[in-house]
């Protein structure tokens, strides 16, 4: 992950964590990446990577699309000198404000898959995703939706789930159906890093585990109608019980390596961390192996995962092990909790998933 444009951003969205993130940094902004950040970072990536090796570079902020046209384009033509045989991916996620006809070209041409940020309906979206002057941005996103679908950018959406907001799946689901969207992630609206639920639209467990409740009721019917949408939630979870792999970090208990490259070149071991104290080194002056090979990466890999007292004894557990960190409180609850919402969703719906499940590994034999 790339952080071109580190935490800038034309938008003030009420419930951004990268914000929250950079103002407890040393330097809460480290502006537009260098094309000499570019040329090292490249060339200690791809000095450990061999033929046929996969990469992804994905784009995130603030907003990166602030970098610039030219920005990407130097980036894409540094990556093929050095790319030899090794496969290379590309995906960016962007409130969708800055997105022209220009930028649509030059994803399509390279092939990224965008990441479209959209709140459901425009009651919702236009609660909080907000630009500088306060204005909602719900219908400038709808047309650059249109936008992506005139050029045939592959693209998702990104919906961050407030309370708000799950309090009404019914309402979601007929938005995102409404728009012809077929492929949505949902994330936790999260409190601040280190806050109190104090702020109406932080995501509570119990109106987490009702959103998703009555969501797979709709998602499954239009399923059972051959009328397919994809939820990343439910397509990790048939990923796991089909091939027994994990397709989203943190979903049995345990973080992935990861790698994110804030725009000075400084490296951090994942999204939610990107804080003085987690640094891991610099992409600039080391290789992508020793960085996440370095003991800093270990050590943030092998911390001790915090489980609530009802875990020791949940059925879920080799399938959940108290879930990501940094969303426990939003998802499961806190270390004392009687009530979880990840397992109330699994207890109404374990069963279905499990028979959907057995009929994809029937079906392919």
């Amino acid at each position: 992950m790339i952080k071109p444009a580190s935490s800038l951003c034309n938008m003030r969205c009420r419930y951004c964590f990268y914000s929250d993130i950079a103002s407890r940094r040393k330097v809460s902004s480290y502006g537009i990446m260098s094309s000499e950040t570019v040329t090292s970072m490249l060339s200690n990536i791809f000095c450990d990577l061999e033929a046929m090796d996969r990469i992804t570079f994905a784009f995130q902020g603030g907003e990166p699309l602030l970098a610039g046209i030219e920005f990407f384009n130097f980036f894409v033509r540094s990556v093929n000198t050095l790319r030899g045989d090794v496969c290379v991916e590309y995906t960016v996620q962007t409130n969708g404000t800055l997105l022209d006809e220009t930028w649509c070209t030059f994803f399509k041409k390279y092939n990224f898959l965008v990441g479209l940020s959209m709140d459901g309906s425009k009651e919702f979206h236009d609660a909080n995703r907000v630009d500088k002057d306060g204005e909602g941005t719900y219908q400038r996103v709808v047309k650059t939706k249109s936008l992506l679908d005139e050029y045939g950018v592959e693209y998702n959406i990104l919906t961050v789930l407030t309370n708000e907001l799950a309090e009404q799946p019914e309402k979601f689901w007929k938005t995102i159906r409404e728009l012809g969207i077929s492929y949505v992630q949902l994330i936790p609206c999260l409190d601040e890093f280190e806050g109190k639920g104090i702020h109406p639209f932080v995501l509570t467990p119990q109106r987490f585990a009702y959103f998703y409740i009555k969501l797979f009721e709709l998602w499954k019917r239009d399923y059972n109608n051959k009328e397919i949408v994809s939820v990343k939630l439910f397509d990790d979870l048939l990923n796991l019980l089909v091939y027994k792999i994990c397709t989203a970090c943190g979903i049995v208990g345990y973080c992935s390596p990861q790698l994110v490259i804030e725009a000075d070149g400084s490296a951090y071991p994942c999204d939610f961390y990107v804080l003085d104290e987690y640094k891991i080194g610099d992409i600039t002056n080391q290789s992508l192996l020793k960085l996440l090979s370095s003991r800093q990466a270990s050590n943030f890999l092998k911390r001790p995962r915090m489980q609530m007292n009802m875990c020791k004894s949940c059925r879920y557990k080799l399938i959940c092990g108290g879930g990501c960190v940094r969303m426990q409180r939003e998802v499961c609850g806190s270390k004392h909790s009687i009530f979880c919402g990840y397992k109330c969703f699994l207890d109404a719906k374990m069963n279905e998933l499990c028979e959907m499940a057995e009929q994809v590994i029937v079906k392919q034999g």
